[in-house]
């Protein structure tokens, strides 16, 4: 779940609603070869789904029992983390290349763990299912599914930016260059991969409470009884980076 401060209530946006906004968002991706890429939908299909592990746990809010706040994605019990994605990797199974996809996502998120000895199983098995559906869907190479990732890896950071509502500049990490940023409700990607255009954003939101909660039961009620929100923007690309952008990024370095 993502769970973003809006003054004296929280919104929360399910992972699987994050991932279908990171869809729409790639849609109209021009660069980068992604417009005649061959595996086009198949990639787009990835990206869509790519966080469908999430779907039993985002049915209602976690919570930490000690302070009563509600846990984001990020703050999630590690063994939670590691569960969802060997289920959502299944659930792709159908479309190899897809399930290929999510398993190098869950490999590429988390790899900041691969050193700590609770998460060797989980890193050997991610590698496993990967190579596994990676065969299934021959001929595609390890270097093609590398390539195509990117694809996923960019869609879904600018979807977390626009859903987190996080204003600090994001680069991407997926070794191509971008950079985003969002100001209110516009998020401006840098270089343009859009060609000029401009994207509308819109995602729905659960609005509850800030908290504390008392109970896991607490916040599971308080969500079943919220009111759904739309958040909505949009997402332009700028083809180089402002002067002034440049020099504040100097002074905060």
């Amino acid at each position: 779940m993502i769970v973003r401060a809006n003054g004296a209530s929280l919104l929360l946006v399910t992972q699987p609603d994050h991932a279908a906004l990171a869809a729409r968002i790639m849609d109209h991706w021009r660069a980068d070869g992604f417009a005649g890429a061959a595996r086009r939908d198949s990639i787009l299909f990835a990206i869509e789904q790519h966080d469908h592990g999430w779907l039993e746990v985002d049915a209602a809010p976690l919570v930490d029992l000690e302070t009563g706040r509600l846990l984001d994605f990020v703050a999630a019990p590690a063994d939670v983390k590691r569960a969802i994605w060997p289920r959502g990797v299944e659930r792709l199974a159908a479309t190899p290349h897809a399930a290929a996809l999510v398993a190098q996502h869950a490999l590429h998120i988390y790899r900041r763990y691969r050193s700590e000895p609770d998460w060797v199983s989980f890193f050997d098995g991610m590698e496993s299912a990967r190579d596994r559906h990676l065969r299934n869907a021959a001929p595609i190479t390890v270097d093609d599914l590398m390539r195509d990732y990117i694809f996923l890896r960019i869609g879904d950071l600018i979807s977390l930016t626009f859903c987190n509502g996080w204003t600090d500049m994001q680069q991407d990490d997926a070794g191509v260059g971008y950079e985003m940023r969002l100001d209110g409700t516009r998020l401006v990607v840098t270089p343009d991969p859009f060609e000029g255009r401009e994207v509308p954003l819109e995602v729905a939101a659960r609005e509850l409470p800030a908290g504390p909660f008392r109970s896991t039961a607490d916040a599971r009620n308080a969500f079943a009884a919220a009111s759904t929100v739309m958040l909505k923007g949009t997402v332009y690309g700028r083809k180089n980076r402002r002067n002034g952008e440049r020099e504040n990024d100097k002074n905060r370095s």
